[in-house]
């Protein structure tokens, strides 16, 4: 896991400062501290430059910038492949000489040289990597399928510059910084903005299972070279029994491919039914040394409940070394310019605070890898809202004119009810949009159109997030075998809200303390075949996670697979009865007296009704706008 960055100077009137290189590379250093490297090209109009967090192949060898035999090949990477020595041994097949004992990058440049870029075909892991061909002059960033793991870029006055974090790109003091504001909008809908944008205008993130293809004159092209319905099987005409058995044989052999480390590996550990089933095959391949790390916060809070009597009772069952903290609201008002600094662009998500923390204790606990529990809810229902969702869809199929729907609209909007889920998934169903549009939610339309400064609201008059979505919808309409609303609601999910936030919450506070965070669920095989199993085995009795439950019954208790679900939270709003409320007011506040994003009075009338959660959002915002765009 490491952090890279490089420069394609392709209108070659300038060449590479070696010194601002150094520095774009070293706005990484949280995530690359064991090591760095440096590559200029002889005419000195490409530069590549890397941070290494050493997890494979420990040894000088395995150093980036890394090349080929001649030079022709250069790579700066960051991830894991996995089945890295299945592939070495067909390339040594195939007369490849290596220099390293086994490090994954290696395998890469040879598999490049082998198969050109459907080398990627062949990689089973998480990577963000370029590569730099000296003899065509063409650059290629590629992003894993998933996309659990971030790559951004800009094109600034004849340059290509890319990095792992933004905040490398801005080291470059002469590139602007500015709002996009259309970003801006749709994250005001879904905490995070949707690929290919980033809340700074110009500053791009490739999406997932994609690829870019820079040419010597500096043209792009963009190739998606992964789609889950691709390569998925209907599991039709087979049996629950034998889907549950082959489900948990995917899952165990991605676990074990995850246990793969030249250095401690760990289990982020909640309780739950996911990071409890981790950690129960992490333990049969690492019997005498699992150590699981858990979250909690101090007091007795509403909002949110602490779940370390179930998280104890798995570790005690697999023998684990037990670690756990308890976090207060000064840590999370302390934690706040932190928050900011590693996150780059606004992620809404107040889980970046415990997941940081976890992430801090495991390392400070001799732990550099740790695996985690992210993808099991999009791939199996995991949400009790997924299945409000549902039974909406089947309402919206009942034979229902055009005007009993506006009739009901309006009745709702009557008593102010407009910007309640009721009143926007009727509106959705009345104009033929999708009635989900992802797994988490701000504000509706409704909504955001009070939320905006007038400026704004002329800007967005006629405009709605789902422009966000109808390229992600268009897709599932050609590609997917079954085109449920189940299907559309995960495919949506894996799409969208996992790569742009829930993994980059993973990533950006895994790494702000150098550890390599893992993700058995998303191995894309293993979420290619559960793509591949029938709405009625995963909905069976509106049970969620049911074939999954099925699938793990017998290796952690009953009691941890048939639990209510909770979710892994922070207790913001009784938090918000104490300082962080006042931090966030007099933060909030100022912001707004000094820009002209929001409608002050719709933000103080969310203060009057103390809507915590909206106001997590609007925070977040405002510290990025003040420690990014203003300063």
């Amino acid at each position: 896991m490491c952090g890279i960055v490089g420069i394609f100077s392709y209108n070659r009137n300038l060449k590479i400062d070696e010194n601002l290189l150094i520095k774009m590379r070293d706005e990484m250093t949280h995530r690359g501290p064991d090591d760095f490297g440096l590559w200029l090209s002889g005419d000195g109009f490409t530069g590549l430059a890397h941070r290494r967090l050493s997890i494979i192949d420990l040894s000088k060898l395995a150093r980036q910038p890394m090349c080929n035999e001649d030079g022709t090949i250069w790579i700066v990477f960051n991830g894991e492949i996995y089945n890295h020595l299945e592939i070495r041994k067909e390339l040594k097949e195939k007369g490849h000489l290596f220099k390293t004992d086994h490090s994954d990058t290696e395998v890469i440049i040879h598999s490049f040289e082998e198969w050109g870029i459907d080398c990627i075909e062949k990689f089973r892991g998480m990577f963000a990597f370029a590569i730099w061909d000296e003899s065509k002059k063409e650059l290629w960033l590629v992003r894993d399928r998933i996309g659990i793991k971030p790559l951004y870029y800009t094109k600034y006055k004849g340059s290509i510059i890319f990095a792992s974090e933004i905040k490398s790109i801005i080291a470059d003091k002469t590139i602007p910084r500015a709002v996009n504001e259309e970003a801006f909008y749709h994250y005001l809908s879904f905490l995070t903005t949707p690929s290919p944008s980033t809340m700074f205008k110009g500053i791009y993130k490739l999406p997932s299972g994609c690829y870019l293809k820079i040419a010597r004159t500096g043209d792009i092209n963009m190739v998606r070279y992964w789609d889950v319905f691709d390569n998925t099987k209907p599991l039709v005409n087979i049996s629950e029994d034998e889907i549950a058995s082959e489900l948990l044989e995917y899952l165990k052999t991605s676990v074990d491919y995850r246990c793969i480390s030249d250095v401690p590996v760990g289990i982020f550990l909640s309780g739950g039914i996911d990071s409890s089933i981790n950690a129960a095959l992490f333990s049969t391949v690492n019997k005498d040394n699992v150590n699981t790390f858990t979250i909690g916060y101090e007091g007795e809070n509403k909002s949110y409940r602490n779940e370390f009597n179930y998280a104890r009772l798995m570790a005690e069952k697999i023998n684990a070394k037990y670690h756990e903290k308890i976090l207060s609201t000064t840590d999370l008002i302390n934690f706040m310019n932190d928050l900011i600094f590693y996150q780059d662009e606004p992620i809404a998500d107040p889980v970046c605070f415990p997941i940081y923390h976890v992430s801090k204790l495991a390392r400070d606990n001799g732990v550099v890898v740790c695996q985690v529990g992210e993808g099991s809810d999009e791939l199996f229902m995991g949400y009790p809202g997924w299945l409000t969702a549902l039974k909406l869809y089947r309402l919206n199929q009942i034979p229902m004119t055009t005007f009993l729907k506006k009739i009901m609209l309006l009745l709702l909007k009557s008593i102010g009810r407009q910007n309640t889920y009721s009143y926007e998934w009727l509106r959705r169903g009345l104009y033929n949009e999708p009635i989900f549009w992802g797994g988490a939610e701000a504000f509706f339309e409704a909504e955001k159109k009070l939320l905006i400064s007038d400026r704004l609201k002329r800007d967005f008059y006629n405009f709605s997030s789902l422009e966000c979505l109808k390229p992600i919808f268009d897709r599932f309409n050609q590609k997917a075998w079954n085109k449920t609303p189940l299907n559309w609601m995960s495919y949506l999910d894996i799409n969208f809200r996992l790569p742009e936030l829930l993994l980059m919450r993973v990533d950006k506070m895994s790494m702000a303390v150098s550890l390599e965070a893992r993700v058995p669920f998303l191995d894309h095989k293993f979420v290619e075949f559960a793509m591949s199993i029938p709405d009625s085995v995963k909905t069976k009795k509106g049970e969620l996670k049911h074939i999954l439950k099925s699938s793990v019954k017998g290796l952690i208790p009953d009691e941890l697979i048939y639990r209510t679900k909770q979710g892994f939270g922070v207790p913001i709003y009784d938090w918000f009865y104490k300082e962080f409320g006042r931090f966030a007011k007099n933060k909030i506040t100022g912001f707004i007296k000094n820009t002209d994003f929001f409608d002050r009075n719709y933000i103080n009338n969310l203060f009057s009704v103390e809507n915590s959660q909206k106001i997590w959002y609007i925070l977040n915002f405002a510290l990025w706008y003040e420690k990014w765009i203003s300063s």
